[in-house]
Formats: C-alpha cells, structure tokens, sequence
C-alpha cells in the first residue's frame, strides 16, 4: 500500500481522532473507508432526475381538485 500524506484543519482531525477511538479503528480505517464512500457515490450526472423519479406516476390521477378545473387554460 501506497502512503499519502495530507494536511487536515484541527476540527477535522479532531473528530477523525474521536471516531477512530469509537470505532477501534486506526486513523488510516477511517480515511480509507470514507475515501470508498465518497468515490463510488454517483456523481451529479448519474442521479435520477424529477421526472426519472415520478414518471411511473405520470397519468396515474384522473381529474383535478375542484380548485384547480381550468388551471393552465
């Protein structure tokens, strides 16, 4: 395994200390595992957009409320 070395402002490392004492986890655990989290999460172009996440439900109302009749006419 390779060694990086990097400079952390002190809240940081404090809390990456914190977590690491709970855990029982070295320092180098915690910053590996968070690194995995954070480059296998989707990236912004790999999110669903609105439409991807409501489309089954296009079509699914029939009508309107009575407040709404006439709305966009």
């Amino acid at each position: 395994m390779r060694t990086l070395t990097l400079k952390l402002p002190e809240s940081l490392l404090e809390r990456l200390e914190e977590e690491s004492r709970a855990r029982r986890a070295n320092k180098s655990a915690r910053v590996r595992a968070a690194l995995e989290r954070e480059l296998s999460a989707p990236t912004a172009k790999e999110k669903p957009s609105c439409y991807d996440l409501t489309r089954d439900l296009a079509g699914s109302i029939k009508g309107l409320p009575k407040d709404m009749e006439g709305f966009g006419e």
